[in-house]
């Protein structure tokens, strides 16, 4: 392989197969409609699946982003519950399921960042929850998370952690991030119920609010990709990773491959990462498909395969 650069900006880890796989087979990718082939990954979100897949193609960092839902979990935990508790038990092990919750991103945020230790190739963004942690809480436990665990950057996903990303609960999560210069990587699509939570331009509010913060808009935009070259036409501040998307290129809501390299082209392909969404998909295969896009040239690919993530998440 030509000698480049080759970072995978975005991929998900677990502590567990069983803790993968449950995430892998909850985790439904519907916002694209119908395709024929979409190349998925047998993985599970292991570290040893990772580091193996990133020996064969030469990633030289990969970019671990904790993907945690205190709403998802809290539905999961409240379902279980007997029938035939009283009003009183069913308050406490409501309490005490929330209590869990909050012990539990935080346990995942600091085995993220315990693993980017212990692996100097992977590089830990925490997960932000502030159903979890609401407000200052939130922001609290991501200083910690930067200043005391080495986390290189923050996770949100507003369409499965059910809130908008102008969610002024996020604010003062938002003004740590730009105070210690941590960049923050955001799923951006549609949700279930249009609301619009995560969808590019729900991002405009705090992209004026925050205009320091280096926000990534990840997967370009997904189902609602065409809302992306507003976004990043106004805010100069705003980068993307093309993953996920480039393997949809062929469904009903998903752009041509060479709609998607023009979006690319068009955003400035200096502001666009490559990222596998690893277990979901491969990291040989992401590589293979940003080669394949038209209109960009060589060097724009490679960087996008690596350099421009080194410059945007100052790895």
């Amino acid at each position: 392989m030509a000698d480049f650069i080759r970072v995978d900006a975005h991929v998900h880890l677990y502590r567990t197969p069983e803790e993968g796989y449950a995430e892998k087979t909850g985790y439904e990718v519907w916002e694209y409609g119908t395709q024929a082939d979409v190349h998925q990954s047998d993985c599970v979100g292991t570290v040893d699946e990772l580091l193996l897949q990133m020996r064969s193609t030469q990633i030289s960092k990969a970019v671990v982003v904790n993907l945690f839902s205190a709403m998802v979990n809290r539905k999961i935990a409240l379902a279980s519950l007997d029938d035939g508790l009283s009003e009183s038990e069913t308050a406490k092990r409501t309490a005490d399921i929330d209590d869990w919750i909050r012990r539990e991103v935080i346990s995942f945020n600091r085995w993220n960042c315990d693993l980017s230790r212990q692996h100097p190739e992977l590089a830990a963004f925490v997960a932000a929850d502030v159903n979890a942690l609401p407000g200052s809480l939130c922001a609290e436990h991501i200083k910690d998370m930067i200043e005391n665990h080495a986390a290189a950057g923050v996770k949100l996903h507003g369409a499965f952690q059910g809130f908008d990303m102008s969610d002024e609960r996020l604010w003062p999560t938002y003004q740590v991030c730009q105070d210690l210069n941590v960049p923050i990587i955001a799923h951006s699509g549609p949700d279930r119920e249009s609301k619009g939570f995560a969808e590019p331009h729900a991002f405009a509010k705090m992209l004026d609010s925050f205009p320091q913060l280096r926000m990534v808009v990840a997967h370009l935009g997904g189902g609602t990709w065409t809302q992306t070259l507003d976004i990043a036409k106004a805010y100069p501040n705003t980068y993307f990773d093309c993953c996920e998307i480039i393997e949809w290129t062929q469904s009903d809501n998903g752009p041509t491959e060479k709609q998607l390299a023009q979006l690319i082209r068009d955003i400035g392909s200096s502001r666009v990462m490559m990222g596998s969404d690893f277990p979901w998909y491969d990291l040989d295969h992401s590589i293979d498909r940003v080669f394949s896009l038209p209109i960009l040239s060589m060097e724009e690919k490679e960087r996008i395969i690596g350099a421009n993530a080194v410059d945007i998440l100052g790895l």
